[in-house]
């Protein structure tokens, strides 16, 4: 599966030129392939939370919740070229979700039960749709090579928490919310996202070695944190994995997981690295 999502973002670079061009030339619209991708994986990371939330006798209005998100993903293209304005198209699509969230329930439904299932729906937008749109905006901004990037210092970090955790973790981190992750598997993302970051830095020229040091230790974490957040929702919905999807992982939530969460301080981090200037 990692395979073929490289294989996704590198034909989605060939497409538009980026693949060997400077992000900042002026090209075709960059992204559309992943872009498509991360739409096409709202569909049923919605079912997998609307599942949940039957769980705990909420409606989450799926129609509108997976278009709002799917908008939300979507607002890094909706400005003019250059104007960085999404952040506050997204912010309009959340509010304006949020009225119609109001109304369909409130006329559909009647009161009851409207405070519950309006927060789930909104927390569904803001947890997939909000955080993707970060993960969009840095294919877009920054190119494929830094998005590669981020992807695979979260995923080398939780291959990292899993193998040392499986090999020698004996020290439960949260047992309450996830029983298998352990501190040595903490230890083991780190030093796994930390040993990716220094590789692209190094082959990729991203950023340079010391800062390739801070984010894949900040992000080993945060992926981390990322995966601890989808088992609060589990465990409050008291289900093992979001759905059976995916033999031996679960659902699209728990592979979406861990890349979600630490988007937007990424994002922060390569601002103030200062690519692209």
């Amino acid at each position: 599966m990692g395979l073929g999502l490289v294989a996704v973002i590198l034909i989605d670079g060939w497409m538009d030129g980026s693949i060997t061009a400077d992000p900042s030339d002026d090209r075709p619209v960059k992204g559309l392939l992943f872009l498509c991708l991360v739409c096409g994986l709202m569909i049923p990371a919605h079912r997998e939370l609307a599942a949940m939330a039957k769980a705990k006798a909420i409606d989450l209005a799926m129609p509108l919740v997976t278009i709002g998100s799917i908008l939300t993903c979507s607002t890094p293209y909706w400005p003019a070229r250059g104007q960085p304005y999404w952040g506050l198209y997204a912010c309009l699509v959340i509010a304006g979700t949020l009225i119609c969230l109001l109304a369909y329930l409130g006329l559909r439904k009647g009161p009851d039960g409207v405070l519950a299932a309006a927060g789930a729906g909104i927390l569904a937008v803001a947890y997939l749709g909000l955080h993707s749109a970060f993960i969009v905006q840095m294919r877009l901004q920054w190119g494929l090579w830094v998005l590669l990037m981020y992807l695979w210092v979260i995923k080398g970090a939780d291959i990292g928490a899993y193998t040392l955790g499986m090999l020698i973790g004996r020290h439960k981190l949260l047992p309450t919310i996830s029983p298998g992750k352990t501190w040595e598997g903490l230890v083991g993302a780190i030093c796994a996202g930390t040993g990716v970051a220094i590789l692209f830095a190094r082959l990729c020229g991203i950023i340079n070695v010391w800062l390739a040091i801070c984010f894949g230790v900040c992000f080993a974490v945060l992926g981390q944190v990322g995966d601890l957040a989808e088992s609060v929702l589990k465990r409050d919905a008291r289900i093992k994995d979001a759905s059976n999807l995916v033999p031996g992982f679960g659902g699209i939530l728990d592979l979406m997981d861990s890349p979600l969460i630490p988007a937007p301080w990424a994002y922060l981090f390569f601002v103030a690295a200062g690519l692209g200037r």
